[in-house]
């Protein structure tokens, strides 16, 4: 990639984020959309699900009166409190949480959730909102939605389906006026390269490592979705986004019952992170502008 950083596109430019549950935009490209929102661009979160059906992952949450009686109406408050450290407009899609099935054999996934549906029914009203918000960019997971949650890659199927669909005037009737997205891309957070290098620098320091059993096992993805495959597209598309990690982690803290304090996230200094790998990770997959790979920034080749 590219050495010689450049400062992204701002005032003009929309960028849309498809991601399946609250806190997975915390997790996955937190910091390019705050980048960008400093810069000037409008930047919209969509989240597919209400995270219904998740867990509560932080041990200090486990005995939280609010969350026993009522953990999806928790996770809306989380992720207004992170929508609002990173700065970017929020909307929900709407649909029921599929819940990560586990056990042998795997259960069939509940009546009417999100990943059951048919594609062009789940796809509508992200077509609709891609009319009406009018973004030049998306970006979602790809065909393994990152890891392989059946949420994760439903949302990867309907990204793809709307990006196709929402130019085209005679698909989805009665959702607006066409409008062509410039880009594609899909979110590479679990980047083998990345965690390479972050381990690396912390053996050289005298550090232990969380990500040694990552990438020792990183060729081995569960069939319970817990381990993620290794990544299929290569990287093209590095957002040099370091200067705002602080306000990835505030919205990652955010969402209180999935994400633990003293955990994973949290395991490299902010400092070593900037100092080793300073930006989030993108693939193009398909763009409709010119635009020279490899990129720093998304808008490249767009008018707005």
């Amino acid at each position: 990639m590219p050495t010689d950083r450049t400062a992204v596109s701002g005032e003009g430019f929309r960028l849309l984020a498809v991601h399946a549950h609250p806190d997975d935009e915390s997790s996955k490209g937190a910091a390019t959309m705050a980048g960008y929102v400093a810069a000037g661009a409008e930047v919209m979160v969509v989240t597919c699900t209400g995270g219904e059906r998740g867990d509560v992952l932080n041990p200090a949450m486990e005995d939280d009166p609010h969350g026993k009686r009522d953990l999806a109406g928790l996770r809306r408050l989380e992720m207004a409190h992170a929508a609002a450290e990173l700065g970017v407009r929020h909307r929900w899609l709407g649909f029921a949480d599929s819940g990560l099935p586990e056990g042998e054999p795997l259960p069939d996934l509940p009546f009417g959730c999100f990943a059951l549906q048919p594609v062009e029914r789940a796809a509508a009203p992200l077509v609709k909102l891609i009319r009406e918000f009018r973004p030049h960019v998306v970006i979602s997971y790809d065909e393994n939605g990152g890891y392989p949650h059946p949420d994760h890659i439903m949302a990867h199927r309907i990204t793809v389906e709307a990006f196709a669909a929402a130019s085209d005037a005679e698909r989805y009737p009665g959702t607006g006026e066409a409008w062509e997205v410039s880009k594609l891309y899909y979110d590479r957070a679990f980047n083998p390269e990345r965690f390479r290098a972050l381990h690396e620098a912390l053996e050289a320091a005298g550090l232990e490592s969380p990500y040694a059993e990552r990438l020792a096992q990183w060729l081995e993805a569960d069939a319970e979705g817990h381990q993620p495959p290794a990544p299929t597209h290569p990287t093209t598309t590095q957002i040099d986004c370091g200067d705002f990690f602080e306000q990835r982690e505030r919205a990652l803290l955010a969402h209180r019952t999935q994400v633990d304090p003293e955990g994973f996230f949290f395991a490299v200094s902010l400092d070593l992170q900037r100092e080793v790998w300073p930006y989030e990770d993108y693939s193009l997959i398909e763009t409709r502008v010119d635009s020279t790979i490899p990129e720093v920034d998304f808008f490249a080749g767009v008018t707005p």
